[in-house]
């Protein structure tokens, strides 16, 4: 069992940057794959990026390839979300999630909107 809660969201501009976070409760962090996931308006939540439970193995969706970084501090019981050159279409509400494939844990999320 894990809560989780996001943070860092915001209203920026296109080109922007900004790092989400994602923090977990207990001493369970490091047993779980993590991953990242956001919900645009009218459309169906999508996946973002993953990390495995030691942070040696990510991937990432196409469209965030070489502009999102996933990370994590397990000392810290944290996951985080580096998003750079954000664009319009970057908009939606953010969710971190515990536990593939099933996706058992997930937080209440962080509204992130970029303006052109």
């Amino acid at each position: 069992q894990v809560q989780l809660v996001e943070s860092g969201g915001g209203l920026v501009q296109a080109g922007d940057s900004l790092r989400l976070s994602c923090a977990a409760s207990g001493r369970a962090f490091s047993r779980y794959s993590m991953g990242w996931f956001r919900q645009a308006p009218g459309k169906e939540r999508s996946f973002v990026a993953s990390i495995d439970r030691s942070g040696e193995n990510t991937f990432y969706t196409d469209s965030v390839k070489g502009r999102f970084t996933i990370s994590r501090d397990n000392a810290k019981n944290t996951l985080y979300l580096q998003m750079d050159r954000l664009k319009p279409e970057d908009t939606a509400i953010y969710f971190c999630a515990a536990d593939p494939p099933t996706w058992d844990y997930w937080g209440p999320g962080t509204q992130v909107t970029v303006s052109s």
